[in-house]
């Protein structure tokens, strides 16, 4: 991703085809050392492309992905009616036993605010 990343700030700086060198001076700017290979690879695969073009190719390929917070409450939901319920109520248990916890400190001074 950091080989990406450097790539495209090298594009969006004005350089429309970075070099080796190029993104190895931006990675190397923040002590980052960069391995030729994967490096290499990044170079060839974006080489000669428009990033934008590839930006917007992207954006459209993540469309397709599914929501994770939504899968995550559906499966939850669907073994039954109580699949979301159970931890609801759990949630409201323990919000009256806060509340009983504070009042019982208060109980524990010996004397009250307004006594």
């Amino acid at each position: 991703m950091r080989y990406v990343a450097a790539y495209l700030l090298a594009s969006l700086g004005g350089n429309g085809n970075p070099e080796v060198a190029d993104i190895k001076k931006i990675l190397g700017s923040v002590g980052i050392e960069a391995e030729d290979t994967r490096l290499e690879k990044v170079i060839a695969e974006l080489k000669g492309k428009n990033v934008n073009e590839v930006i917007a190719q992207g954006y459209g390929k993540l469309a397709s992905v599914p929501a994770g917070g939504a899968v995550a409450v559906a499966s939850s939901a669907a073994p039954g009616a109580g699949g979301a319920a159970a931890p609801a109520a759990a949630a409201e248990e323990k919000k009256e036993e806060k509340k009983d916890e504070s009042e019982e400190s208060d109980d524990d001074m010996g004397f009250g605010l307004f006594d």
